[in-house]
């Protein structure tokens, strides 16, 4: 089997798991994330807005913002690294591409810490993404510069200990769920 194949039917097994997971979720999905934010506190980060059945990292988000910068993904185009746009609570957001709200008027910044959305991970910090290799490019950029640290944020169902990965996949350097922080 390719490895497009063995991606492609980890991502279909992967969303199957997460959309259960999303369907039975509890309140409070982000406080685990909230505890490891609060040790980077000031640091500028960015977040995302939930589509689909991604878990939502905004309880965090709201938190953070009170210490520094926060932003969200903004996608230019296919095949280009991500852009961030600064973010509040309660700011004008409009639909982007890919169904993704962002803010009305962006104003962007560079995040030196990254809450990253995911189809599935490894506890070894391995990440299947949608397919399009944004964050793989926008890692792989941001890390040419400087330290930049990339926390996966996953309901716990969405961990795969088989991943078809590839060399050019960008690894996660902490992986927060519902109900635990694993560093790889």
């Amino acid at each position: 089997m390719s490895l497009d194949a063995l991606k492609k039917a980890a991502r279909a097994a992967a969303f199957a798991r997460r959309r259960q997971a999303f369907e039975t979720r509890r309140p409070g999905q982000a406080g685990k994330l909230s505890e490891v934010l609060a040790g980077y506190r000031g640091v500028p980060l960015a977040g995302y807005m939930p589509i689909r059945t991604e878990i939502s990292p905004v309880a965090a988000m709201e938190e953070a913002s009170a210490h520094g910068p926060v932003g969200v993904p903004v996608i230019e185009a296919a095949g280009m690294p991500l852009k961030f746009a600064l973010w509040e609570p309660g700011c004008t957001l409009v639909d982007g591409p890919f169904g993704a709200r962002i803010p009305e008027r962006p104003e962007f910044f560079e995040p030196e810490l990254l809450i990253v959305p995911l189809v599935a991970f490894s506890r070894e910090g391995g990440r299947l993404g949608y397919g399009g290799g944004f964050y793989d490019r926008t890692l792989e950029r941001l890390r040419a510069k400087r330290p930049t640290l990339a926390i996966g944020f996953a309901f716990g169902a969405q961990e795969d200990g088989a991943l078809p990965l590839e060399d050019t996949d960008q690894p996660l350097d902490l992986i927060v769920t519902e109900d635990a922080v694993i560093q790889p």
